[in-house]
Protein backbone atom coordinates (compact mmCIF):
# COMPACT_ATOMS: atom_id res chain seq x y z
CA UNK A 1 0.00 0.00 0.00
CA UNK A 2 1.40 3.40 -0.73
CA UNK A 3 1.91 5.86 2.13
CA UNK A 4 0.35 9.15 0.21
CA UNK A 5 -1.80 9.58 -3.32
CA UNK A 6 -0.07 12.72 -4.03
CA UNK A 7 -2.30 15.37 -5.69
CA UNK A 8 -2.33 15.23 -9.40
CA UNK A 9 -3.99 18.60 -11.02
CA UNK A 10 -2.81 20.97 -7.92
CA UNK A 11 -1.73 24.07 -10.65
CA UNK A 12 -3.93 23.13 -13.14
CA UNK A 13 -7.57 22.69 -11.65
CA UNK A 14 -6.64 24.77 -8.77
CA UNK A 15 -3.92 26.83 -7.53
CA UNK A 16 -0.66 24.76 -6.12
CA UNK A 17 0.62 27.06 -2.88
CA UNK A 18 -1.55 26.47 -0.03
CA UNK A 19 -2.01 29.96 0.77
CA UNK A 20 -3.30 31.10 -2.58
CA UNK A 21 -6.04 27.41 -2.92
CA UNK A 22 -6.79 28.33 0.99
CA UNK A 23 -7.63 32.20 0.16
CA UNK A 24 -9.58 31.04 -2.84
CA UNK A 25 -11.96 28.24 -1.08
CA UNK A 26 -12.36 31.10 1.42
CA UNK A 27 -13.66 33.52 -0.79
CA UNK A 28 -15.73 30.97 -3.15
CA UNK A 29 -17.42 30.07 0.27
CA UNK A 30 -17.76 33.18 1.68
CA UNK A 31 -19.81 34.82 -1.51
CA UNK A 32 -22.72 31.79 -1.39
CA UNK A 33 -25.30 31.88 1.54
CA UNK A 34 -25.74 29.16 3.66
CA UNK A 35 -28.69 26.80 4.51
CA UNK A 36 -28.96 23.68 6.90
CA UNK A 37 -26.16 20.94 6.97
CA UNK A 38 -27.16 17.82 4.32
CA UNK A 39 -26.59 14.68 4.88
CA UNK A 40 -25.67 14.21 1.15
CA UNK A 41 -24.47 16.75 -1.32
CA UNK A 42 -24.16 16.41 -5.18
CA UNK A 43 -21.02 18.60 -6.14
CA UNK A 44 -19.09 18.93 -9.72
CA UNK A 45 -15.66 18.24 -10.40
CA UNK A 46 -14.31 21.20 -12.96
CA UNK A 47 -11.36 23.17 -12.01
CA UNK A 48 -12.01 26.20 -9.67
CA UNK A 49 -12.99 29.09 -12.46
CA UNK A 50 -15.11 27.15 -14.13
CA UNK A 51 -17.38 25.48 -11.46
CA UNK A 52 -15.75 26.16 -7.82
CA UNK A 53 -18.25 28.97 -7.31
CA UNK A 54 -21.23 26.22 -8.20
CA UNK A 55 -18.97 23.82 -5.79
CA UNK A 56 -18.70 26.08 -3.02
CA UNK A 57 -22.46 26.64 -2.89
CA UNK A 58 -22.77 23.01 -1.95
CA UNK A 59 -20.15 22.85 0.44
CA UNK A 60 -21.54 25.91 1.96
CA UNK A 61 -24.19 23.86 3.78
CA UNK A 62 -21.61 21.47 5.85
CA UNK A 63 -19.71 24.43 7.62
CA UNK A 64 -20.00 23.83 11.72
CA UNK A 65 -21.35 20.53 11.02
CA UNK A 66 -19.86 18.00 13.21
CA UNK A 67 -18.73 16.36 10.41
CA UNK A 68 -15.95 13.66 10.81
CA UNK A 69 -15.89 11.30 8.13
CA UNK A 70 -16.61 11.94 4.55
CA UNK A 71 -17.30 9.19 1.81
CA UNK A 72 -16.59 10.20 -1.40
CA UNK A 73 -17.98 9.00 -4.76
CA UNK A 74 -16.95 10.01 -7.89
CA UNK A 75 -16.40 8.89 -11.81
CA UNK A 76 -13.36 7.20 -13.33
CA UNK A 77 -12.00 9.06 -16.45
CA UNK A 78 -8.56 7.83 -17.46
CA UNK A 79 -9.59 4.08 -16.22
CA UNK A 80 -12.39 1.22 -16.61
CA UNK A 81 -13.07 0.57 -13.28
CA UNK A 82 -16.06 -2.06 -12.42
CA UNK A 83 -17.26 -1.59 -9.33
CA UNK A 84 -15.98 1.13 -6.93
CA UNK A 85 -12.21 1.03 -6.46
CA UNK A 86 -10.38 2.72 -3.64
CA UNK A 87 -6.91 4.48 -4.07
CA UNK A 88 -4.56 2.00 -1.88
CA UNK A 89 -3.22 4.83 0.36
CA UNK A 90 -3.62 5.85 3.60
CA UNK A 91 -3.33 9.91 2.96
CA UNK A 92 -4.19 11.82 0.30
CA UNK A 93 -2.29 15.04 -0.34
CA UNK A 94 -3.44 18.41 -1.38
CA UNK A 95 -1.32 21.50 -0.74
CA UNK A 96 -3.22 22.51 1.81
CA UNK A 97 -1.96 18.93 3.74
CA UNK A 98 -2.77 15.15 4.30
CA UNK A 99 -6.26 13.63 4.66
CA UNK A 100 -6.39 10.50 6.45
CA UNK A 101 -7.92 7.56 4.77
CA UNK A 102 -10.53 5.34 6.69
CA UNK A 103 -8.71 1.87 5.96
CA UNK A 104 -11.69 0.47 8.42
CA UNK A 105 -14.17 1.81 6.43
CA UNK A 106 -12.75 0.46 3.27
CA UNK A 107 -11.89 -2.90 4.58
CA UNK A 108 -15.50 -2.76 5.96
CA UNK A 109 -17.10 -2.81 2.75
CA UNK A 110 -14.17 -4.65 0.70
CA UNK A 111 -13.44 -2.36 -2.21
CA UNK A 112 -10.40 -3.14 -3.77
CA UNK A 113 -7.74 -0.94 -4.03
CA UNK A 114 -6.79 0.52 -7.86
CA UNK A 115 -3.59 3.10 -7.45
CA UNK A 116 -3.34 3.21 -11.27
CA UNK A 117 -7.01 4.39 -11.47
CA UNK A 118 -6.69 7.29 -8.99
CA UNK A 119 -3.36 8.37 -9.48
CA UNK A 120 -4.06 10.46 -11.96
CA UNK A 121 -7.93 11.20 -11.50
CA UNK A 122 -9.49 14.50 -10.63
CA UNK A 123 -12.88 13.70 -9.68
CA UNK A 124 -12.36 13.65 -6.11
CA UNK A 125 -9.14 15.27 -5.79
CA UNK A 126 -10.49 19.02 -6.69
CA UNK A 127 -13.37 18.10 -3.69
CA UNK A 128 -10.60 17.38 -1.18
CA UNK A 129 -9.68 21.84 -0.37
CA UNK A 130 -13.30 22.26 0.42
CA UNK A 131 -13.47 19.04 2.56
CA UNK A 132 -10.33 20.64 4.31
CA UNK A 133 -11.72 23.81 5.26
CA UNK A 134 -15.02 22.85 6.10
CA UNK A 135 -14.70 19.77 7.72
CA UNK A 136 -11.21 19.87 9.16
CA UNK A 137 -10.17 16.51 10.63
CA UNK A 138 -13.03 14.16 8.88
CA UNK A 139 -11.30 11.22 7.33
CA UNK A 140 -12.48 10.32 3.81
CA UNK A 141 -13.22 7.12 2.32
CA UNK A 142 -12.30 7.70 -1.41
CA UNK A 143 -14.32 5.42 -4.33
CA UNK A 144 -14.25 5.85 -7.94
CA UNK A 145 -16.18 3.67 -10.85
CA UNK A 146 -17.04 3.36 -14.18
CA UNK A 147 -19.91 0.49 -14.09
CA UNK A 148 -21.87 -0.48 -11.32
CA UNK A 149 -25.67 -0.91 -10.94
CA UNK A 150 -27.79 1.90 -8.24
CA UNK A 151 -28.33 -0.89 -5.78
CA UNK A 152 -24.78 -2.34 -5.89
CA UNK A 153 -23.36 1.83 -5.04
CA UNK A 154 -26.15 2.62 -2.98
CA UNK A 155 -25.50 -0.60 -0.73
CA UNK A 156 -22.41 0.57 -0.02
CA UNK A 157 -23.48 4.01 0.75
CA UNK A 158 -25.84 2.15 2.62
CA UNK A 159 -23.26 0.26 4.50
CA UNK A 160 -21.28 3.41 5.63
CA UNK A 161 -24.53 5.72 6.12
CA UNK A 162 -23.74 6.57 9.90
CA UNK A 163 -25.39 9.66 12.02
CA UNK A 164 -24.71 13.26 11.46
CA UNK A 165 -20.80 12.43 11.97
CA UNK A 166 -20.45 11.02 8.16
CA UNK A 167 -21.46 13.23 4.76
CA UNK A 168 -21.56 11.62 1.70
CA UNK A 169 -20.64 13.63 -1.25
CA UNK A 170 -20.99 12.57 -4.74
CA UNK A 171 -18.68 14.11 -7.53
CA UNK A 172 -19.88 15.12 -11.12
CA UNK A 173 -20.75 17.14 -13.91
CA UNK A 174 -23.43 17.43 -15.93
CA UNK A 175 -24.07 17.37 -19.66
CA UNK A 176 -20.82 18.35 -21.68
CA UNK A 177 -19.74 20.48 -24.47
CA UNK A 178 -23.04 21.51 -25.81
CA UNK A 179 -24.36 25.34 -26.87
CA UNK A 180 -25.61 26.85 -24.05
CA UNK A 181 -29.21 27.25 -24.42
CA UNK A 182 -29.71 23.52 -25.27
CA UNK A 183 -27.08 22.32 -22.38
CA UNK A 184 -29.21 24.95 -19.60
CA UNK A 185 -32.37 23.08 -21.21
CA UNK A 186 -31.12 19.38 -20.44
CA UNK A 187 -29.55 20.01 -17.20
CA UNK A 188 -32.47 21.47 -15.91
CA UNK A 189 -34.50 17.52 -16.87
CA UNK A 190 -31.34 15.63 -15.02
CA UNK A 191 -31.73 18.19 -12.33
CA UNK A 192 -35.48 17.25 -11.91
CA UNK A 193 -34.96 13.96 -11.92
CA UNK A 194 -32.23 13.53 -9.67
CA UNK A 195 -34.70 15.65 -7.45
CA UNK A 196 -37.17 13.22 -7.85
CA UNK A 197 -34.54 10.59 -6.75
CA UNK A 198 -34.63 8.92 -10.22
CA UNK A 199 -31.58 6.32 -9.78
CA UNK A 200 -31.50 6.12 -13.69
CA UNK A 201 -29.27 8.63 -14.70
CA UNK A 202 -27.59 8.74 -18.02
CA UNK A 203 -23.73 9.20 -17.90
CA UNK A 204 -24.03 11.45 -20.75
CA UNK A 205 -26.16 13.15 -18.62
CA UNK A 206 -23.81 13.89 -15.71
CA UNK A 207 -20.54 11.95 -15.82
CA UNK A 208 -20.85 10.69 -12.09
CA UNK A 209 -23.81 9.11 -12.76
CA UNK A 210 -22.34 6.33 -11.02
CA UNK A 211 -22.84 7.59 -7.55
CA UNK A 212 -25.72 9.60 -8.43
CA UNK A 213 -27.80 6.85 -9.38
CA UNK A 214 -26.60 5.21 -6.35
CA UNK A 215 -27.89 8.13 -3.71
CA UNK A 216 -31.22 8.69 -5.03
CA UNK A 217 -31.68 4.38 -4.87
CA UNK A 218 -30.42 5.12 -1.09
CA UNK A 219 -32.63 8.30 -0.81
CA UNK A 220 -35.82 6.69 -2.23
CA UNK A 221 -35.42 4.15 0.50
CA UNK A 222 -34.80 6.15 3.28
CA UNK A 223 -37.34 8.63 2.38
CA UNK A 224 -34.80 11.65 1.68
CA UNK A 225 -35.91 15.27 0.48
CA UNK A 226 -33.43 16.59 -2.11
CA UNK A 227 -33.12 20.48 -2.93
CA UNK A 228 -30.88 22.11 -6.31
CA UNK A 229 -28.96 24.28 -4.41
CA UNK A 230 -27.39 25.40 -7.87
CA UNK A 231 -27.33 25.33 -11.34
CA UNK A 232 -25.04 27.04 -14.23
CA UNK A 233 -22.73 26.58 -16.82
CA UNK A 234 -19.28 27.39 -17.92
CA UNK A 235 -20.52 29.71 -20.04
CA UNK A 236 -21.69 31.38 -16.66
CA UNK A 237 -18.58 31.46 -15.35
CA UNK A 238 -15.66 31.13 -17.15
CA UNK A 239 -15.99 29.80 -20.86
CA UNK A 240 -17.42 30.26 -24.38
CA UNK A 241 -21.22 30.33 -24.54
CA UNK A 242 -21.30 27.74 -27.68
CA UNK A 243 -19.34 24.88 -26.08
CA UNK A 244 -20.50 24.49 -22.01
CA UNK A 245 -20.23 21.79 -19.53
CA UNK A 246 -23.19 21.98 -16.66
CA UNK A 247 -22.51 21.68 -13.09
CA UNK A 248 -24.87 21.76 -10.07
CA UNK A 249 -24.83 21.75 -6.30
CA UNK A 250 -27.84 19.67 -5.21
CA UNK A 251 -28.21 18.66 -1.06
CA UNK A 252 -30.23 15.90 0.96
CA UNK A 253 -31.59 15.60 3.45
CA UNK A 254 -33.11 12.94 6.43
CA UNK A 255 -36.35 13.61 7.85
CA UNK A 256 -36.53 15.71 10.88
Amino acid sequence: METVRRPAVAGSFYPASADALGRMVDQLVAAVPRGPAPKALIVPHAGYVYSGSIAASGFARIAGAPISRVVLVGPAHRKLVEGLAWPGAAQLRTPLGDIAVDLDALRQIGAPADAAAHAREHALEVELPFLQRLAPGATVVPLIGSSASPETVGRTLEALWGGPETLIVISSDLSHYLPYAEGRERDQRTCARIVALDPAIDPDDACGSIGINGLTWVARRKQLRAELIDLRSSGDTAGPLDDVVGYAAIAFYEAA
